[in-house]
Formats: structure tokens, sequence, C-alpha cells
């Protein structure tokens, strides 16, 4: 993990909502993935939430927000946690607003 993940994944871990976490590793057997156009998508961190619902994150730096790929991964992620019945969260987030976008999203 670089820096700014590291910060990430310690906040996550702070938050009482989160019941445990897990850093996704990319093209591993275990790994979580959601299918794109150009193969899987693979996001950063999976995290249980005390209640039951689980939370799929993807962290991007600021330069890489509005690329095309990241505009896709953003839609499948939506429509993954949209037809999950309000079992997952899906949340994009940057070095600016995670702290923010966690917070609201495990209530």
């Amino acid at each position: 993990m670089n820096k700014e993940e590291a910060d990430f994944a310690v906040f996550l871990d702070s938050l009482p909502q989160v019941h445990y976490w897990v850093r996704n590793l990319e093209r591993n057997v275990y790994s979580f993935w959601l299918p794109i156009p150009i193969g899987r998508f693979y996001p950063d961190f999976v995290a249980l939430l005390t209640d039951g619902r689980f939370l799929v994150v993807e962290s991007k730096g600021a330069p890489s927000v509005h690329t095309a790929d990241t505009k896709i991964k953003k839609i499948v992620g939506e429509k993954w946690a949209a037809k999950s019945g309000g079992t997952c969260i899906f949340r994009l987030v940057t070095k600016d607003d995670y702290q923010d976008a966690l917070r609201a999203a495990v209530q």
C-alpha cells in the first residue's frame, strides 16, 4: 500500500460500523471483482459492516478521478450495489473526500 492507501486503511479501521476489512489484492484467486467491458475491476478495499452489509471501496488519486476507466468502474460499482437489495455499498473516493464519504456510507 502507498501512504494514501495506508491512511485510508487506518481511517476505515477506526469506523465503529466496520466489523472487519481487507485490502483486496488484484488478480488473486480469492479477490473480489466486478466485470467491466475490458476485463475485471478489483476494488481496493472490502469491508463487512456490523449490520451485515458489505462496503466496497475504490480509492483514486485526483488526476485519475475523471478518466474513462474510472467512470466505468463507478457506474459498474454503483449498479452492483443498487442490485444488491441494500446489502452492498460501493463508494469511489479520493484522498480529499474519503472520510466524509465513508462516514455517510456506513450510517
